[in-house]
């Protein structure tokens, strides 16, 4: 892979931070140091002068995660970019257990497997989009699609080009007629302007609930080896899967380096947290952390402690016995939902049941542009929905679709929602 075409000018002269190199050098060597090293180095503050001095917190089931007062001053205090080092480790483990990438023993510049954690996956792909996107490069996605992804790319100034999806995602004779319009030979000639990647949420799709099945995602990685195209594999919904077996990732066949992979765990341990991760080829992960130093400089020392702590304290077996709870709970959300819709909203709205996340996407009949109804007599009526031209390119064209999230009414609260808007649409027929 030649990962310098896919740069932008600005990620291209990204250097080392020299203060950033030099800290986590000089902490490495007072890890390993006897206490008679004099550090006049480290732009550091003095720890004795926080607050702060311990933590204790209670995680479930009334185990305690203890944090005494070297932890703390520790806790508090700079860290590395990409990541601590016990959090990183840890995660590429699961990585390996969940998706076996190929690329795991590439040569480093051959695109081996990284790691970098980020302030949310959030974070981490706006540093992947300002890393990759010009102005004026063409970029593939799937409406509707989540409309922070949007807002993201819309100030890079690409192209954006809409790939046709369903109810199992992105529809690969939709992209393989979008790619004919180019000779797979055009990826070498900047000037042809072929399409530099494909983003798209493969789990639970914000907001159809939609998911890629895996002969879809085999056919559409073959199109991006055949075209030279980056795959952004956005799955915060991954844990939120409600079949078994899993569907395989783009990460598990990628046998290029071409995927970059956007974790996060905002929805299984917290959001406000602010813990996600990017996994992909070496060379463009080093880009990220190049862009961290100089931005974010690192993810909260305390909270990248607390999640280590409590996923060690785990291990990777325990971790996904939780995700398994999460699961369970949000599988009855998603019933109660659709209960409440086949009693209240049959012959007025058609959907889809989703595989995964904590959306459903229904389609109002009769009505062309649900916006109005969403947005002002809806909240009349005292019901909080997303009309659905908030998940598309051009905002302001007509949309008979809305967005329902399970995820934090209860079923009772559920029933009575959609009997309120049932009401509403046959009194707006």
């Amino acid at each position: 892979m030649n990962y310098a075409r896919f740069l932008t000018a600005t990620s291209a002269v990204r250097r080392p931070s020299p203060i950033r190199v030099m800290s986590e050098c000089w902490a490495e060597i007072l890890n390993r140091s006897p206490k008679s090293v004099i550090s006049l180095a480290t732009g550091s503050p003095n720890p004795n002068m926080f607050p702060f001095k311990t933590a204790a917190i209670t995680i479930e089931p009334g185990k305690t995660i203890h944090f005494d007062q070297q932890m703390m001053k520790r806790a508090l205090q700079y860290s590395e970019s990409a990541g601590i080092p016990e959090l990183l480790s840890w995660l590429k483990q699961l990585q390996v257990k969940l998706h076996n990438p190929p690329t795991i023993h590439y040569p480093s510049s051959q695109g081996q497997m990284d790691v970098c954690v980020t302030a949310g996956s959030q974070e981490g792909l706006c540093k992947v989009f300002e890393m990759i996107v010009n102005r004026g490069d063409n970029v593939l996605i799937n409406e509707p699609v989540y409309s922070g992804t949007l807002e993201a790319l819309y100030p890079l100034g690409c192209n954006i080009i809409n790939v046709a999806s369903d109810e199992n995602g992105i529809i690969p004779d939709s992209l393989k007629e979008i790619l004919s319009k180019w000779k797979p030979e055009d990826s070498k000639n900047p000037k042809k302007n072929t399409p530099k990647l494909l983003y798209t949420v493969p789990n639970g799709n914000n907001p159809t609930g939609n998911s890629l099945t895996s002969n879809r995602k085999k056919e559409i990685y073959e199109l991006a080896r055949k075209y030279d195209f980056l795959i952004i594999e956005d799955d915060p919904y991954y844990f939120l899967q409600f079949n078994k077996p899993w569907i395989p990732t783009f990460l598990s066949m990628d046998v290029d380096g071409r995927v970059i992979r956007a974790d996060s765990f905002s929805k299984v341990l917290s959001s406000g947290l602010r813990i996600g991760f990017i996994t992909g080829p070496k060379p463009l992960i080093e880009r990220i952390v190049l862009h961290t130093q100089v931005s974010t400089i690192h993810v909260s020392t305390f909270t990248q402690l607390l999640v280590s702590q409590l996923l060690h304290q785990w291990g990777v077996e325990g971790f996904l016995a939780h995700i398994e709870r999460v699961i369970d709970f949000y599988r009855n959300q998603k019933d109660a939902l659709l209960a409440a819709a086949d009693k209240w909203l049959s012959g007025l709205a058609e959907w889809h049941v989703p595989t995964a996340g904590m959306f459903i996407w229904f389609k109002i009949k009769g009505i062309y542009d649900v916006k109005k109804l969403i947005e002002e007599e809806a909240i009349k009526k005292e019901i909080l929905m997303v009309p659905g031209n908030a998940f598309f390119v051009d905002r302001s064209a007509p949309c008979s679709y809305f967005r329902a999230s399970f995820s934090l009414a209860s079923p009772e609260q559920m029933d009575v929602a959609f009997q309120r808007l049932a009401q509403l649409i046959k009194e707006s027929l």
